[in-house]
């Protein structure tokens, strides 16, 4: 394992209901969009789950605030609108 981590700048397209989600909840929890992203990222990739009950309840709470009403379900079936 690598103690060192190289980051990278990276242009990823979010859908933008649910970046605002991530801001506050990067902001919620006193971190980086990027280091939220990783953390879910990595617990993601052993099968762990990457909340407490708690921070789930702030992201259902942030989901209200921002009109994000769509779920895992949802993921693979975005549509990009018509340019």
């Amino acid at each position: 394992m690598t103690s060192k981590a190289e980051r990278v700048q990276t242009g990823i397209r979010v859908e933008k209901r649910l970046l605002k989600v991530l801001k506050a909840l990067a902001e919620h929890l006193d971190i980086s969009v990027g280091d939220l992203v990783e953390g879910i990222a990595l617990h993601s990739f052993e099968n762990r789950p990457p909340f407490s009950q708690d921070t789930i309840r702030k992201i259902e709470q942030l989901k209200d605030v921002y009109e994000l009403d769509w779920g895992a379900d949802d993921s693979h079936k975005f549509k990009e609108p018509d340019a």
